[in-house]
């Protein structure tokens, strides 16, 4: 995991300050409210709010161009806006981010705006200013063809569809065909419960309930991952991007998936979380990374966000912030309890990763334990490594071991770059886990045979297989504990 989060640093760090993203899409204003509710209006049963202060902050596909520049990178915005004050406003706080706006006005339809009323942090209300109804053709005519100017110098494509009346089929269609034909991605944040007209997109990025509504099927998360994947192929996508709140995001391709788990958070705020998702995973596309990575460094931004009160952007700094304290105590996420370990391993083999087992005391770690632990991890790509717990080792070795402390056993062999989970089981044998988890590749040392290894029967059983590896000669926990015995009495 470390190596990752190093990886991931360096691509906010290094990359995204490179990439340039074009957003296509609803442009929003939205207006905040901040009081406190002291009594009930006389006129009606309702709160009054003492207003205390108020702010506006660009929102929509205006919002998903904030958080791009937030975290770094080149943002080119298009959308529409009407002839007003809010046009203004839109106009000079996008200028003054660094956002590159070219909207169209257009007479007689107001700029989308939301104010939210609030008390404390709980919103109160919410009031809209806005027309959905399409604009006159000579606008949208006007809207491609910016799109289309600024697409040669563009690395990826976002269309934030907000349902305000830019993103028509005939746009969606149009500014697709057009990205395709430059060899650009793009990536959909969908209103339309109607997924075809994102036909051709590389990925679309719904949430639970917009998934439901396009494909018609609302029952248990799998059943929905399940319909889902069906619409990759049929709409001529790379993957799927599923935005699943509390559960984080699942990447859904016809025959396999990935899960990326949410960062726990207090949340505050969940506006704008979808715009900071969508602005992440673009960067991310822009430099290169794969998507499994991208939809981890998205959840870390959006737990930054919904920890926040009103519509506002991660930033780059805050993202490095939260990467170095994954850095700093990655070796210790590693320690799992079986169940965390169970969803964990499930998840890679979902992404088409190979889960490799072995297991042991591992009192006083030595080279010999090292030796086996890098042979283990040619196998496969992740290591899972079961340690008896400090009871179970006494059972084995007599009352006299375990030497070192399960608990700090744990914390070195987590800190092994070669190791991607450690678990403590305190039955003789590591039957249970072996069960749970269920390995592709079973490793054991060169003392076994295929017989006599724990588990074996099973890990055949649904396909995977036992490798067995020699040991390095000289080196065993038994062999040092005497010669330190030896040492002390002499």
């Amino acid at each position: 995991m470390r190596d990752e989060v190093h990886y991931l640093q360096g691509i906010v760090a290094r990359h995204w300050p490179q990439a340039r993203v074009l957003i296509l899409g609803d442009v929003i204003l939205d207006k905040y409210t901040y009081g406190r509710v002291e009594r009930i209006s006389p006129e009606a049963p309702v709160p009054v709010v003492r207003a205390d202060r108020s702010s506006e902050q660009p929102g929509g596909a205006a919002n998903v161009a904030m958080n791009v520049v937030a975290m770094g990178g080149k943002a080119t915005l298009i959308g529409f806006t009407g002839q007003d004050a809010d046009r203004d406003l839109l106009q000079r706080q996008l200028a003054e981010a660094g956002v590159e706006a070219a909207l169209v006005a257009v007479a007689g339809t107001p700029t989308t705006a939301k104010l939210r009323v609030l008390a404390g942090q709980h919103q109160i209300v919410r009031l809209d200013h806005e027309s959905t109804a399409e604009r006159p053709a000579a606008a949208y005519a006007e809207l491609l063809q910016l799109f289309e100017a600024a697409l040669p110098s563009a690395q990826v494509v976002i269309l934030s569809d907000y349902a305000k009346g830019v993103l028509t089929e005939a746009v969606c269609k149009r500014a697709i065909a057009l990205a395709r034909q430059a060899g650009v991605p793009v990536l959909v944040d969908p209103k339309s419960r109607d997924f075809s007209r994102y036909a051709g997109a590389t990925t679309i990025c719904p949430n639970r309930s917009e998934l439901a509504l396009a494909t018609g099927v609302q029952g248990s998360p799998e059943q929905e991952l399940q319909a889902g994947q069906h619409y990759v192929a049929e709409l001529g996508l790379s993957y799927l991007t599923v935005t699943m709140s509390e559960k984080g995001i699942y990447l859904l391709w016809p025959e396999r998936r990935h899960h990326a788990p949410a960062v726990a958070r207090q949340v505050f705020d969940v506006s704008g979380a979808g715009d900071t998702v969508i602005a992440s995973l673009a960067l991310c596309a822009a430099a290169g990374v794969p998507p499994e990575q991208a939809a981890g460094l998205a959840n870390l931004a959006a737990g930054i966000v919904v920890a926040k009160v009103g519509t506002v952007p991660a930033s780059s700094g805050e993202l490095l912030s939260e990467l170095r304290a994954l850095s700093a105590d990655a070796s210790d996420r590693k320690a799992m309890s079986l169940p965390e370990l169970a969803e964990k391993t499930a998840a890679w083999r979902a992404a088409g990763q190979k889960v490799v087992f072995t297991n042991g005391c591992f009192d006083l770690v030595h080279v010999g334990h090292v030796t086996l632990l890098e042979q283990c991890r040619e196998f496969g790509t992740r290591l899972v490594v079961g340690i008896n717990s400090d009871a179970s080792v006494s059972r084995l070795k007599g009352p006299t071991r375990p030497i070192i402390g399960e608990q700090q056993r744990a914390r070195l062999l987590s800190a092994l770059a070669v190791t991607d989970a450690v678990v403590i089981f305190d039955e003789p044998t590591p039957i249970e886990v072996i069960k749970a988890i269920r390995p592709d590749v079973l490793v054991k040392g060169g003392d076994y045979t295929e017989a006599t290894v724990v588990g074996a029967p099973e890990v055949r059983s649904w396909g995977g297989r036992v490798e067995l590896v020699p040991l390095v000669e000289g080196f065993s926990t038994s062999d040092i504990v005497r010669r330190i015995t030896a040492q002390a009495k002499a």
